[in-house]
């Protein structure tokens, strides 16, 4: 299929010297880029980070819960 686009001129150098480097069209070289980019596998995050509702990774509860009653003993604690 036969277009135009106008590309940035940062990508237009990328995409160039791809071309170049692999001794194909410019067309070429752009198909092959978008190829790769749209097969490539989503990262997955690591276990410990949870995505929330609005989706944004946050930490999962890790390690003990500490309650308020804790943290009530243990400054009156500090203040003996």
């Amino acid at each position: 299929m036969r277009t135009s686009v106008t590309l940035d001129e940062d990508v237009y150098e990328i995409a160039t010297l791809y071309a170049k480097g692999r001794g194909v069209t410019l067309g070429a070289a752009l198909g092959e880029m978008v190829r790769k980019a749209t097969s490539a596998p989503t990262p997955t995050p690591p276990r410990q980070l949870m995505r929330a509702p609005n989706g944004l990774l946050i930490a999962g509860p890790s390690g003990r819960v500490i309650t308020s009653e804790m943290v009530k003993a243990a400054l009156e604690d500090e203040i003996e």
